[in-house]
Protein backbone atom coordinates (compact mmCIF):
# COMPACT_ATOMS: atom_id res chain seq x y z
CA UNK A 1 0.00 0.00 0.00
CA UNK A 2 1.41 3.56 -0.83
CA UNK A 3 2.05 5.70 1.67
CA UNK A 4 0.17 9.00 2.66
CA UNK A 5 1.48 12.18 1.11
CA UNK A 6 3.00 14.47 3.23
CA UNK A 7 2.09 18.01 3.11
CA UNK A 8 5.73 19.66 4.17
CA UNK A 9 4.13 23.04 4.80
CA UNK A 10 1.89 21.60 7.56
CA UNK A 11 5.09 19.34 9.00
CA UNK A 12 6.87 22.70 9.13
CA UNK A 13 4.62 24.73 10.62
CA UNK A 14 3.58 21.71 13.35
CA UNK A 15 7.47 22.07 14.42
CA UNK A 16 7.23 25.29 14.74
CA UNK A 17 4.48 25.62 16.77
CA UNK A 18 5.84 22.96 18.98
CA UNK A 19 9.27 25.01 19.18
CA UNK A 20 7.43 28.23 19.74
CA UNK A 21 5.46 26.48 22.91
CA UNK A 22 8.59 25.62 24.15
CA UNK A 23 10.19 28.66 24.16
CA UNK A 24 7.17 29.61 25.70
CA UNK A 25 7.45 27.13 28.73
CA UNK A 26 10.98 27.68 29.09
CA UNK A 27 10.78 31.63 29.80
CA UNK A 28 7.83 30.88 32.36
CA UNK A 29 10.48 28.22 33.57
CA UNK A 30 12.99 30.95 34.15
CA UNK A 31 10.83 33.36 35.38
CA UNK A 32 9.45 31.05 38.28
CA UNK A 33 13.01 30.29 39.39
CA UNK A 34 13.98 33.59 41.53
CA UNK A 35 17.36 35.38 40.71
CA UNK A 36 19.84 34.25 43.54
CA UNK A 37 21.49 37.40 44.92
CA UNK A 38 24.24 37.33 47.30
CA UNK A 39 24.62 40.93 49.57
CA UNK A 40 26.24 41.53 52.86
CA UNK A 41 24.07 42.03 55.92
CA UNK A 42 22.92 45.59 56.90
CA UNK A 43 22.22 48.54 53.73
CA UNK A 44 22.49 46.17 51.02
CA UNK A 45 20.29 43.96 52.02
CA UNK A 46 17.79 46.59 52.84
CA UNK A 47 18.02 48.26 49.47
CA UNK A 48 17.80 44.83 47.51
CA UNK A 49 14.74 43.85 49.57
CA UNK A 50 13.40 47.39 47.98
CA UNK A 51 14.81 46.46 44.62
CA UNK A 52 13.09 43.21 44.44
CA UNK A 53 9.65 45.05 45.16
CA UNK A 54 10.13 47.15 42.05
CA UNK A 55 11.78 44.23 40.15
CA UNK A 56 8.87 42.11 40.83
CA UNK A 57 6.76 44.55 39.28
CA UNK A 58 8.60 44.08 35.97
CA UNK A 59 8.19 40.38 36.24
CA UNK A 60 11.56 39.69 37.29
CA UNK A 61 11.84 37.47 40.70
CA UNK A 62 14.43 37.94 42.88
CA UNK A 63 15.42 35.93 46.39
CA UNK A 64 17.87 38.30 48.86
CA UNK A 65 20.76 36.05 50.14
CA UNK A 66 22.55 37.62 53.14
CA UNK A 67 26.56 36.80 54.09
CA UNK A 68 28.20 37.99 57.14
CA UNK A 69 31.77 38.68 55.10
CA UNK A 70 33.32 40.20 52.09
CA UNK A 71 34.50 36.59 50.71
CA UNK A 72 31.95 34.43 50.38
CA UNK A 73 29.65 36.20 48.22
CA UNK A 74 31.85 36.14 45.90
CA UNK A 75 32.89 32.45 46.09
CA UNK A 76 29.26 31.47 45.77
CA UNK A 77 28.68 33.82 42.27
CA UNK A 78 32.06 31.91 40.74
CA UNK A 79 30.50 28.43 41.99
CA UNK A 80 27.26 29.04 40.69
CA UNK A 81 25.13 29.09 43.71
CA UNK A 82 24.23 32.61 43.11
CA UNK A 83 23.08 34.69 39.97
CA UNK A 84 24.73 38.00 40.98
CA UNK A 85 26.03 39.71 44.10
CA UNK A 86 26.30 43.44 45.30
CA UNK A 87 27.88 44.43 48.29
CA UNK A 88 31.78 45.42 46.73
CA UNK A 89 33.46 48.30 45.16
CA UNK A 90 35.96 47.88 41.80
CA UNK A 91 38.97 47.72 43.87
CA UNK A 92 37.86 44.99 45.89
CA UNK A 93 36.13 42.92 42.28
CA UNK A 94 39.89 43.33 41.00
CA UNK A 95 41.72 42.07 43.79
CA UNK A 96 39.70 39.36 44.18
CA UNK A 97 39.69 38.72 40.10
CA UNK A 98 43.42 38.82 40.20
CA UNK A 99 44.12 36.84 43.50
CA UNK A 100 41.49 34.27 42.80
CA UNK A 101 40.98 33.78 38.96
CA UNK A 102 37.27 34.75 39.17
CA UNK A 103 35.24 35.08 36.29
CA UNK A 104 33.35 37.89 37.42
CA UNK A 105 32.69 41.31 36.23
CA UNK A 106 30.88 44.58 36.91
CA UNK A 107 27.47 45.05 35.14
CA UNK A 108 26.75 48.62 36.66
CA UNK A 109 27.18 50.82 39.72
CA UNK A 110 24.49 50.62 42.93
CA UNK A 111 26.10 52.98 46.54
CA UNK A 112 28.75 54.34 47.93
CA UNK A 113 29.33 53.90 51.19
CA UNK A 114 31.80 56.65 53.12
CA UNK A 115 34.32 54.80 55.28
CA UNK A 116 34.67 56.29 58.11
CA UNK A 117 37.40 56.99 61.42
CA UNK A 118 35.38 55.73 64.49
CA UNK A 119 36.07 55.82 68.18
CA UNK A 120 34.77 55.51 72.09
CA UNK A 121 37.72 56.67 73.48
CA UNK A 122 38.33 60.14 71.96
CA UNK A 123 36.60 62.93 69.68
CA UNK A 124 39.03 63.39 67.38
CA UNK A 125 42.00 61.58 66.03
CA UNK A 126 44.26 64.75 67.60
CA UNK A 127 43.05 63.34 71.27
CA UNK A 128 44.85 59.50 70.13
CA UNK A 129 48.15 59.30 71.85
CA UNK A 130 51.58 58.16 70.93
CA UNK A 131 50.99 54.15 70.66
CA UNK A 132 47.68 54.02 70.22
CA UNK A 133 45.54 51.10 69.14
CA UNK A 134 43.98 51.02 65.67
CA UNK A 135 42.04 48.86 63.49
CA UNK A 136 42.41 48.79 60.11
CA UNK A 137 40.03 46.22 57.58
CA UNK A 138 42.54 43.11 56.77
CA UNK A 139 41.48 43.15 52.87
CA UNK A 140 43.68 44.17 50.86
CA UNK A 141 41.53 47.31 49.27
CA UNK A 142 39.60 48.24 52.16
CA UNK A 143 42.85 48.25 54.42
CA UNK A 144 44.81 50.75 51.89
CA UNK A 145 41.19 52.78 51.79
CA UNK A 146 41.75 53.10 55.48
CA UNK A 147 45.48 53.82 55.51
CA UNK A 148 44.47 56.45 52.59
CA UNK A 149 42.01 58.07 54.50
CA UNK A 150 44.55 58.12 57.87
CA UNK A 151 47.22 60.10 55.15
CA UNK A 152 44.69 62.80 54.10
CA UNK A 153 44.14 63.15 58.24
CA UNK A 154 46.82 63.91 58.64
CA UNK A 155 48.13 60.91 60.46
CA UNK A 156 50.39 58.99 58.57
CA UNK A 157 52.05 59.19 55.32
CA UNK A 158 52.57 56.28 52.65
CA UNK A 159 55.57 55.60 50.66
CA UNK A 160 54.87 57.46 46.81
CA UNK A 161 52.88 55.21 44.35
CA UNK A 162 51.16 52.86 47.74
CA UNK A 163 48.13 53.59 46.01
CA UNK A 164 44.72 51.32 46.81
CA UNK A 165 46.22 48.75 47.79
CA UNK A 166 48.48 50.02 50.22
CA UNK A 167 49.65 48.22 53.70
CA UNK A 168 50.84 49.53 56.93
CA UNK A 169 54.29 48.07 55.79
CA UNK A 170 54.07 51.00 53.17
CA UNK A 171 53.95 53.51 56.07
CA UNK A 172 57.03 55.56 55.97
CA UNK A 173 56.09 58.25 58.19
CA UNK A 174 53.85 57.07 61.57
CA UNK A 175 54.44 60.62 64.08
CA UNK A 176 51.59 59.26 66.85
CA UNK A 177 53.65 55.48 66.35
CA UNK A 178 50.00 53.72 66.11
CA UNK A 179 49.70 50.01 65.98
CA UNK A 180 47.79 48.41 63.32
CA UNK A 181 45.50 45.89 64.50
CA UNK A 182 44.30 44.23 60.78
CA UNK A 183 40.52 42.47 61.69
CA UNK A 184 38.16 41.43 59.51
CA UNK A 185 36.12 44.18 58.32
CA UNK A 186 32.94 42.80 59.52
CA UNK A 187 34.69 42.51 63.20
CA UNK A 188 35.91 45.99 63.55
CA UNK A 189 32.74 47.60 65.33
CA UNK A 190 32.31 44.97 67.73
CA UNK A 191 36.44 45.40 68.47
CA UNK A 192 36.22 49.52 69.10
CA UNK A 193 36.06 48.40 72.98
CA UNK A 194 39.20 47.43 72.53
CA UNK A 195 41.04 49.55 70.56
CA UNK A 196 41.54 53.46 70.57
CA UNK A 197 40.21 54.08 67.38
CA UNK A 198 39.41 52.57 63.97
CA UNK A 199 38.43 52.26 60.38
CA UNK A 200 34.81 51.51 59.98
CA UNK A 201 32.95 50.31 56.44
CA UNK A 202 29.37 52.27 56.00
CA UNK A 203 27.88 48.79 55.56
CA UNK A 204 28.93 47.23 59.04
CA UNK A 205 29.15 50.79 60.90
CA UNK A 206 25.15 50.97 60.55
CA UNK A 207 23.77 47.77 61.70
CA UNK A 208 26.12 48.08 64.60
CA UNK A 209 24.35 51.22 65.72
CA UNK A 210 27.18 53.70 64.30
CA UNK A 211 25.37 56.58 62.36
CA UNK A 212 28.52 57.61 59.86
CA UNK A 213 27.10 61.52 59.81
CA UNK A 214 27.31 62.04 63.28
CA UNK A 215 29.58 59.22 64.78
CA UNK A 216 32.86 58.86 62.72
CA UNK A 217 35.64 61.77 63.49
CA UNK A 218 36.29 61.65 60.44
CA UNK A 219 34.26 60.65 57.11
CA UNK A 220 35.80 59.42 54.09
CA UNK A 221 35.08 61.81 50.92
CA UNK A 222 31.89 60.71 48.65
CA UNK A 223 33.86 61.02 45.85
CA UNK A 224 36.31 58.33 44.48
CA UNK A 225 37.06 54.72 42.90
CA UNK A 226 34.53 52.67 46.01
CA UNK A 227 31.20 53.00 44.37
CA UNK A 228 29.96 49.94 45.12
CA UNK A 229 28.28 47.49 42.14
CA UNK A 230 26.47 44.42 40.98
CA UNK A 231 28.45 41.42 39.63
CA UNK A 232 27.82 38.67 37.92
CA UNK A 233 29.51 35.72 36.08
CA UNK A 234 31.29 36.83 32.61
CA UNK A 235 29.56 34.26 30.60
CA UNK A 236 26.19 35.98 32.28
CA UNK A 237 26.88 39.51 31.55
CA UNK A 238 24.37 39.94 27.90
CA UNK A 239 22.10 37.99 29.70
CA UNK A 240 18.35 39.71 30.02
CA UNK A 241 17.56 39.38 33.12
CA UNK A 242 20.82 41.06 33.93
CA UNK A 243 19.54 44.28 32.13
CA UNK A 244 15.81 44.04 34.06
CA UNK A 245 18.28 43.75 37.41
CA UNK A 246 20.03 46.76 36.61
CA UNK A 247 16.53 48.90 35.48
CA UNK A 248 14.92 47.21 38.86
CA UNK A 249 17.52 49.39 41.00
CA UNK A 250 18.17 52.57 39.14
CA UNK A 251 14.67 53.67 39.58
CA UNK A 252 13.98 57.04 41.15
CA UNK A 253 11.95 54.84 43.71
CA UNK A 254 15.31 53.08 44.60
CA UNK A 255 17.51 56.39 44.91
CA UNK A 256 14.41 58.22 47.36
CA UNK A 257 14.67 54.82 49.41
CA UNK A 258 18.33 55.66 49.84
CA UNK A 259 17.98 59.07 50.51
CA UNK A 260 15.42 58.81 52.66
CA UNK A 261 16.20 55.96 54.96
CA UNK A 262 20.30 56.60 55.45
CA UNK A 263 20.23 60.13 55.22
CA UNK A 264 23.59 60.86 53.78
CA UNK A 265 25.10 57.78 55.14
CA UNK A 266 24.55 55.98 51.77
CA UNK A 267 24.71 57.32 48.72
CA UNK A 268 22.97 56.57 45.23
CA UNK A 269 26.09 56.19 42.80
CA UNK A 270 23.91 55.68 39.54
Amino acid sequence: MKGVPVNKRSLLQSALAVAVAAGFATGALAQDKPLKIGVTAGPHAQIFEQVKKVAAKQGLQIQVIEFSDYVQPNAALASGDLDANAYQHKPYLDAQVKDRGYKIVSVGYTVNFPMGLYSKKVKSLAELKDGARFGLPNDPTNGGRALLLLQSSGLIKLKEGAGLKATPLDVVSNPKKLKFVELDAAQLPRSLDDLDASAVNTNFAIPAGLNPTKDAIVLEDAKGPYVNLIAVREADKDKPWVAKLLKAYHTEEIRQFIQTEFKGSVLPGF
